[in-house]
């Protein structure tokens, strides 16, 4: 008899049980990451989050989860549905609370709806999504999102749960790289065409004749000023674009002690002190990047720490993949082609349902149509 449980806190799951649903090292299903992020204060009530994850139980054993919050607005989503709210607001209904399966303020794919190895993943799968749903219905809820789908699961896992359901999909691009088998930074600039070859190595040398050095440490090798500085250019980028800052220097902390290898910066200094950085994670094939600052503008320094110092450390270190972040059309011209994301929609309302329907068709027409152009300015020589 399998059973389902809500839990307002991830650590009331044992992290044993939580980390032996997941079936590769991504660092944001972690429970480390997750668990951190209630832990240290970077997941408020008065910022829309409210945990509520489901765990599916046989015999008192964990074998299925996904994290799941109760939202009560559209912040740190980075899947944009403010219209379809705007119109529940227009007919007099409410929009909010949602249910959101996702990594909060993290818009990178990966495994969402996690299962035990030993498990029929298919079935449990089906089981979560359809468990979310009737959660929907039973707090009287507009509707259920699951958010940034792992690509790699679209056909065999993930995606394929959602097969004949009402569950309506959803995609966009975001930017990504694929490491070819290059040997090294150069190899790499020989796949370009000339004149994007030319422009990175511009750029490169703008930040190398300013006396900047980059320099990349993981966690482990950040002293507490480097966790400082961090912290203080994550602030500074947030202040400069009138965001709201939700991440802790406490929680960046813990991430350099509970996966030391598996968060790294790079930090860039001038003769006497860094003045700009940016923080990535990793996982055993790919490469997230998350959060870049700095407090001296210099030609070239933000492409240089937030794409090329990455690209060099995937080659270096026999990376497949390189996620520098959501959105960015100026990141083609660096060697990041466009690449699917998918999130899948449930909503309650039956005339909402086919309406939202009917306008993700549409838009899925002109992301389809976006991205051919997109590939006809191909920074690379020949596309593969």
């Amino acid at each position: 008899m399998i059973e389902a449980a809500f839990h307002s806190r991830l650590d009331e799951i044992p992290a044993a049980s939580w980390d032996g649903l997941r079936h590769d090292d991504h660092p944001f299903t972690a429970h480390a990451f997750l668990a951190g992020l209630e832990r240290h204060d970077c997941l408020r009530a008065d910022a829309g989050w409210k945990p509520h994850h489901l765990g599916l139980y046989e015999n008192d054993q964990l074998i299925a989860a996904a994290p799941l919050y109760l939202k009560y607005n559209s912040h740190g989503e980075f899947v944009f549905d403010w219209s379809w709210a705007g119109v529940y607001a227009q007919h007099g209904l409410e929009y909010y609370p949602k249910l959101l399966t996702a990594v909060p303020y993290s818009p990178v794919t990966g495994p969402r709806l996690l299962v035990r190895k030993d498990q029929d993943s298919l079935a449990l799968r089906r089981l979560l999504i359809e468990t979310i749903r009737v959660e929907t219905e039973r707090l009287g809820l507009s509707s259920a999102h699951v958010t940034f789908v792992d690509a790699e699961f679209v056909d065999a896992g993930e995606a394929s749960a959602f097969a004949e359901t009402d569950w309506l999909p959803r995609f966009d691009w975001q930017f990504h790289w694929e490491n070819r088998g290059w040997c090294d930074f150069e190899g790499f600039l020989t796949a370009l065409n000339h004149k994007k070859r030319k422009n990175i190595r511009h750029e490169r040398r703008l930040v190398a004749d300013a006396g900047i050095v980059c320099e990349i440490r993981h966690g482990d090798e950040l002293t507490d000023e480097d966790w400082s500085d961090l912290h203080r250019f994550y602030l500074g980028t947030f202040a400069e674009r009138g965001n709201y800052p939700a991440l802790t220097e406490e929680f960046f902390r813990h991430l350099g002690c509970a996966m030391p290898r598996q968060i790294l910066a790079v930090l860039c200094r001038d003769a006497r002190r860094t003045i700009a950085a940016a923080i990535f994670l990793r996982s055993a094939n790919t490469l997230y990047g998350r959060y870049w600052g700095a407090e001296s503008d210099i030609p070239g320094l933000h492409f240089e720490a937030c794409y090329y110092q990455g690209i060099e450390y995937c080659l270096r270190e026999g990376l497949q993949r390189f996620e520098p972040g959501a959105q960015g059309e100026h990141k083609l011209a660096r060697g990041f082609l466009p690449t699917a994301t998918r999130s899948f929609h449930w909503i309650a309302h039956p005339a909402f349902r086919k309406a939202i329907a009917s306008a993700l068709e549409r838009e899925a027409e002109a992301l389809h149509g976006y991205r051919d152009d997109l590939l006809a300015h191909s920074p690379y020589r020949i596309v593969s």
